[in-house]
């Protein structure tokens, strides 16, 4: 088990995709999880206050994650959402339904039961410190606030703008480190990579040289 922690737009993706398919792990990608929950909850138009109807809607919820392609498929309710999860509107809203407990307690869950019995990458905010503590490995990417920005408009191909964009990222920072339940933070064990200088192969190849030491020698 190989954890990677981070703030948003550090690259714990990309990062976590491409460690597995360099060393034959599955990838557990748990901010497509979140993403997921939230895009029901807005097609469902339900309050976040609304807890009973929140918790009627994640009891009717069937979350799974596939590759095809060599390419990670989000399927909510057996329908693919991969595209529809990137959404603006998706990224405005998933920091608040993160810091739900009852949403938390559902996707730890859900991401144990994905995880078990394989060999396993696994990408979150959490997931060193709280939903695999015992993990073999545990990374946390940091980086920049404004390179960080610079990525993610580099990912939404121009459907937004340079300060739009860090904003969210800021406020998803503060939502994150705040949340009563699971803030983000480092694992006191975890290995500490600034990636704000690096390509996104540098950080696989660095990954990938600790996974290989780590797991040849676990103590």
């Amino acid at each position: 088990m190989i954890a990677i922690d981070g703030p948003a737009g550090s690259g714990k993706s990309t990062t976590a995709r491409l460690v597995a398919q360099r060393l034959g792990f599955f990838h557990l990608d748990t901010g497509a999880m979140y993403r997921a929950i939230t895009l029901k909850i807005i097609e469902a138009g339900i309050r976040l206050t609304n807890r009973r109807q929140l918790q009627q809607l994640l009891d009717s919820t069937q979350l799974n994650l596939k590759w095809e392609n060599d390419r990670l498929r989000v399927l909510l309710d057996k329908r693919d959402v991969t595209e529809a999860i990137r959404q603006p509107a998706v990224s405005a809203l998933v920091s608040p339904v993160s810091a739900i407990r009852s949403v938390r307690e559902k996707l730890v869950a859900e991401q144990r039961r994905l995880a078990a019995g394989r060999n396993v990458v696994c990408e979150g905010r959490d997931i060193g410190s709280v939903v695999f503590p015992h993990a073999q490995l545990k990374i946390y990417l940091d980086c920049d606030l404004k390179e960080r920005a610079r990525r993610r408009l580099a990912e939404l191909k121009g459907k937004a703008n340079l300060e739009q964009v860090r904003k969210n990222l800021a406020e998803r920072d503060r939502i994150d480190s705040h949340r009563r339940h699971s803030p983000l933070r480092r694992a006191r064990d975890a290995i500490l990579i600034d990636t704000t200088h690096l390509t996104i192969e540098e950080q696989v190849a660095l990954v990938c040289a600790l996974a290989r030491r780590r797991l040849a020698d676990p103590d």
